[in-house]
């Protein structure tokens, strides 16, 4: 499986000394001094969106903290801009050493990126990217290929059906990752549309990445293509199992592919179903890693050290400037490698193989203990 997209100096797991030599673990806590604790504040978006900041994000980004002797204080904004602010606000009039948000919009975030300069806070943009921002890093996935991967995926389930009909659940519009997903696809889908080799019938971004609001939507959608439908392209695994109960509810899941991302427990079973045709992998825990090493380099007053791990640069065409950035790799999972997953620990089988979908589990040699 693939994994960095942008390497790291001396590799993304030991940060070297001097020049690569005696390796040195820069999570490690360090010795001989019994200063109080640097604090780094963290932000995190939602609950909404996907499970993944409550049950990945936040405990290994903490863990990952504390080891380094340093206070990790966790808040999430639950989706709203106001909250956002606010704990930006306490964070930086604590004075943390370092803040690192997950923005709702790229203007809420660099309204809080301006306040954080001011007060001398340096800021690591985590996941997405505040445009127009001031943050000195960026630590986040491949997008552009999280995208190309969707569209690829959905290819493959299609198979050679002429002029297949396809309709889009989008992202949040005040996402640049959704941005970034949308042009990866269209890099893969947008020659076929062209050609009319596939059809567009309808493509919606969907407001807070909600899929209450992705299930009115795709209704919406079907119900203005006559209910005729040979694919969907779902940004994520949320908006996918809005999708998919729409169609269950038409007698059609199962035979209209589905695209996803963040292989979620539920976006896997989807998979082993037959509902949902791919999703995409995003390993979290290297991005926690890696946005924990660059964080702890940070607040130990060691740029140069972040700037050994911070070797990519991704452009911020709003504010024209290049922001140092940690990218890193994703993975296409279809039913046919949905086991490496338990393989590399990523899901328990227990939560996978539990009622509907025992039986494809036992068919692909997932045992559950």
């Amino acid at each position: 499986m693939r994994r960095l997209a942008t390497a790291v100096s001396c590799g993304l797991l030991v940060l070297s000394a001097a020049a690569c030599g005696t390796a040195v673990d820069p999570l490690a806590p360090p010795t001989g001094s019994q200063a109080a604790k640097p604090v780094v504040g963290v932000i995190l978006p939602d609950r909404d969106s996907s499970d993944r900041w409550d049950a990945q994000d936040a405990p290994l980004l903490l863990q990952a903290l504390n080891f380094a002797g340093i206070e990790g204080v966790i808040e999430n904004a639950d989706g709203d801009e106001a909250k956002f602010a606010s704990i930006a606000d306490g964070m930086i009039a604590r004075g943390v050493k370092v803040l690192m948000t997950t923005p709702l919009s790229p203007e809420g975030g660099a309204q809080v990126e301006r306040k954080a300069k001011e007060a001398n806070i340096p800021v690591i943009n985590y996941d997405r990217i505040s445009l127009g921002g001031l943050a000195e890093y960026y630590v986040s996935f491949d997008n552009l290929n999280v995208g190309e991967l969707q569209a690829e995926g959905l290819m493959r389930c299609l198979g050679d059906k002429p002029g297949a009909r396809i309709l889009e659940l989008q992202g949040a519009p005040t996402d640049n990752n959704a941005t970034m997903f949308f042009d990866g696809q269209r890099r893969k889908l947008g020659p076929k549309y062209d050609s009319g080799a596939l059809k567009l019938v309808d493509s919606k971004p969907i407001d807070r990445w909600d899929p209450l609001i992705g299930k009115a939507a795709f209704e919406q959608m079907l119900a203005g293509s006559n209910g005729q439908v040979d694919g969907v392209v779902a940004a994520n695994d949320g908006l996918a199992g809005a999708a998919i109960e729409v169609l269950r509810a038409k007698g059609l899941a199962g035979r209209v592919p589905v695209t996803g991302q963040d292989a979620t427990v539920e976006g896997l079973r989807a998979i082993l179903r037959g509902e949902q045709c791919m999703t995409v992998y995003k390993p979290i825990r290297d991005e926690a890693e890696a946005a924990a090493r660059l964080a702890i380099a940070v607040a130990r007053g060691d740029l140069s050290g972040a700037d050994d791990l911070a070797t990519g640069n991704t452009r911020d065409l709003v504010g024209k400037r290049d922001v140092k950035s940690v990218l890193l790799g994703a993975d296409l999972i279809t039913r046919e490698n949905v086991r490496t997953l338990v393989a590399e620990s990523v899901v328990k089988p227990a939560q996978l193989c539990e009622g509907d979908t025992a039986a494809d589990c036992a068919e692909l040699g997932i045992l559950v203990n």
